[in-house]
C-alpha cells in the first residue's frame, strides 16, 4: 500500500444570520419580488431566533463538538423546542459567532473597500472580537476606518445599489457594487461572496488554533463552497482559496477552488489526499465557507408548520490533510467510490457505485464500515419540509443493498442503521452536509480506538446546473493508522461473497429494496 495523507484536524463554524434571512435568502428575497404582500413574509419575523437560542439548539452544539452525535440520538425529536444544557460559543472545532462580529469581520476580509459600516456599530463588533483572539490588532484596525452615519449607509442603499446589512432590524451597513453594469460584481453578488470568503476565514483561523500547524507551512488551499467569483468575462474564474488563505496568515500557500454542488468537499478532499500522498505538497487544507443564498431555504414550511427559521446559520469548516505520521487517521485513496457518468439515477445504481463497488476494490464486507457518513442533513429542517430524514433515508438503502449481497440478514437491518448510522445535525448549507460534518468526530473516534474505518460518501444533484441531468458523488475510506512511515498495510474485511449471512428470499430482497428506494428518492432533491 501507498504512503496514505492523514486527517491532522477539522475545524467547524457557524455564523447566526437572523436579519440575512429575511434580506439575503432566497426564499424570502423572491417572495418579496413575486408576492410582497404574502401572509408568509408577514409572519417570518415572529419566527427568529435569537442568537441565544442558536446557541442552545443541540445539533448546533454538535457541529462545533460540544455534543456528541450520541447526545444527539438520545434526544427526543423534534430538536427545535429543546434546549442544550449548558450551551457554549466556543467548541472543540471552532465556533458560533454572532451576526453582528460576522458584519466586521466581513469588512476584514474586505480590499476593496466595498463593505460600510456605521462608525459606532463597528466600534462595538471591534471590541467582542478583539475579545475572541483569533485576529490581528493590524486586522482589527481596518475597523477603525468606518466614519460613516447611519444616514450615509441610507444613502448607499437607496441611492447606490448598495446591499444593506441589518442587525436586530437595523441599518447598520452596507455592501456596495463592485462594478457599475456587470452583474457579476453587483452589491448582490459581492455580499454573496464575501459572506463565502469571511466563514471560511473564520473555519481557517480555528483550524490553526486548533492543530497548532504553522501557517507559513501550508502549502495549498482548495475552497470547495457553492459560490463563484469572477466578473463578465470569467464568472467563476475565482480564487476564492487564495483570497481566504491571504486574509488566514497562508502566506506559503497557493490554492484553487473546486466545484461539485453538494459532493464538493469530498471531491476536494480526495484531491487534497492525493496531492499528499504523490508528494506534490505536504500540507494542504480543504475549506469551505457558507452560502447566503440558502439561509431560510424551506422557511414557508418552518413557518406553516408553527416552527422557527431553523436555517439561520451561515456555515464552514476546514480540514488539514498532511502527510503520514503514523499517527492520526490515513484517507484510503486506493478505495474510492464514483458516480460515473454511465451509473444511471436510481437509487440502487447510485448506492451501488458509491458505497459497495468500492467495498468489494478492497474485499471489505458493509459490516467492515463502522461508521457511514452520507449527507448528515438535520431531520429537524427536511422533514417539515417534505424531504423526510435524508440520513436515514440514505442508511436504509445502504442496509437492503447489504441485505442483497449478503452481508447481513433482513431482521439485522434496523440494528445496522442505529450501529453503522448517525443523526443528522449539519446545517442546510448544501455543501456542507455529505459526510463533511463527522470529519471532526471521526477522527477522534479513530485516534481513541472507538472506531476502526468509516466512509465518507458525497454526492451532488448536477441537474440543478442546467448543463447535465446527471447526478454526482465521489465516496473514500478513512481508517486507523497501522503505524509506521509508510502506513504500509492496511486491513481489509472478509470478501462479502464469502460473509456468513443467512441467504434471503429474491422477493423479501426487491420489497427492502423498493421501500429503500422511496425513501431515498425523496432525498435527492434536497442536496
Amino acid at each position: 500500500m501507498g504512503n496514505f495523507a492523514t486527517i491532522r484536524g477539522v475545524s467547524y463554524i457557524l455564523a447566526a444570520a437572523p436579519d440575512m434571512v429575511l434580506h439575503n435568502g432566497t426564499t424570502q428575497t423572491t417572495e418579496r419580488i413575486v408576492n410582497p404582500e404574502s401572509e408568509y413574509l408577514g409572519q417570518i419575523e415572529g419566527h427568529l431566533r435569537s442568537y441565544e437560542d442558536v446557541l442552545a439548539y443541540i445539533p448546533n452544539q454538535v457541529y462545533i463538538g460540544n455534543m456528541s452525535n450520541e447526545q444527539l440520538r438520545e434526544t427526543a425529536f423534534p430538536y427545535y423546542d429543546k434546549k442544550a444544557a449548558e450551551a457554549k460559543r466556543q467548541g472543540k472545532f471552532g465556533e458560533i459567532m454572532p451576526q453582528d462580529e460576522f458584519y466586521a469581520l466581513m469588512q476584514i476580509c474586505d480590499v476593496f473597500d466595498l463593505v460600510k459600516l456605521e462608525a459606532a456599530f463597528a466600534q462595538g463588533a471591534k471590541a467582542k472580537l478583539a475579545a475572541g483572539g483569533l485576529l490581528r490588532e493590524e486586522q482589527l484596525a481596518i475597523l477603525d476606518k468606518n466614519q460613516e452615519s447611519g444616514e450615509d449607509i441610507r444613502r448607499l442603499v437607496e441611492e447606490d445599489h448598495a446591499e444593506g446589512l441589518y442587525n436586530g432590524g437595523a441599518l447598520v451597513g452596507a455592501v456596495k457594487r463592485a462594478h457599475d453594469v456587470d452583474v457579476n460584481l453587483s452589491a448582490h453578488v459581492m455580499l454573496e461572496n464575501l459572506v463565502a470568503k469571511a466563514s471560511s476565514v473564520l473555519a481557517l483561523l480555528h483550524l490553526l488554533k486548533h492543530t497548532g500547524i504553522d501557517p507559513a507551512s501550508v502549502d495549498y488551499v482548495i475552497d470547495c463552497c457553492e459560490e463563484a467569483c469572477g466578473d463578465m468575462n470569467q464568472r467563476g474564474g475565482g480564487n476564492f482559496a487564495k483570497a481566504a488563505a491571504e486574509v488566514a496568515g497562508l502566506t506559503g500557500a497557493t490554492g484553487s477552488d473546486v466545484r461539485g454542488f453538494c459532493a464538493g468537499p469530498a471531491h476536494a478532499l480526495l484531491d487534497a489526499a492525493s496531492l499528499v500522498k504523490a508528494g506534490t505538497f505536504k500540507n494542504v487544507i480543504v475549506t469551505a465557507g457558507g452560502c447566503t443564498a440558502k439561509l431560510g431555504m424551506n422557511g414557508k414550511d418552518h413557518v406553516k408548520k408553527g416552527l422557527p427559521i431553523l436555517e439561520d446559520c451561515i456555515g464552514g469548516f476546514a480540514v488539514l490533510i498532511g502527510e503520514n505520521d503514523g499517527i492520526n487517521p490515513i484517507i484510503r485513496t486506493d478505495v474510492v467510490g464514483r458516480h460515473t457518468v454511465g451509473t444511471g439515477s436510481s437509487p440502487q445504481a447510485v448506492i451501488g457505485a458509491l458505497v459497495t463497488d468500492a467495498l468489494d476494490k478492497a474485499d471489505l464486507k458493509l459490516t467492515d464500515v463502522d461508521i457511514f457518513a452520507p449527507e448528515l442533513q438535520n431531520p429537524d429542517i427536511t422533514k417539515p419540509a417534505g424531504a423526510g430524514d435524508v440520513p436515514e433515508a440514505n442508511y436504509k438503502m445502504i442496509g437492503a443493498l447489504g441485505v442483497k449481497r449478503g452481508d447481513l440478514q433482513r431482521a439485522e437491518l434496523a440494528d445496522f442503521v442505529a450501529k453503522h448510522g448517525l443523526v443528522g445535525w449539519a446545517p442546510t448549507q448544501g455543501h456542507i452536509p455529505s459526510g463533511v460534518p463527522y470529519l471532526g468526530a471521526c477522527r477522534e473516534d479513530i485516534l481513541s480506538k472507538k472506531i476502526r474505518r468509516a466512509m465518507v460518501i458525497g454526492k451532488g444533484s448536477l441537474f440543478l446546473g442546467r448543463m447535465t441531468n446527471l447526478f454526482d458523488g465521489v465516496s473514500f475510506l478513512v481508517e486507523e493508522n497501522p503505524g509506521g512511515e509508510a502506513g504500509s498495510e492496511t486491513t481489509a474485511g472478509s470478501n462479502a461473497a464469502a460473509s456468513g449471512s443467512a441467504a434471503v428470499s429474491e422477493t423479501a430482497v426487491r420489497t427492502l429494496i423498493g421501500e429503500a428506494m422511496r425513501d431515498f428518492a425523496k432525498t435527492l432533491l434536497s442536496e
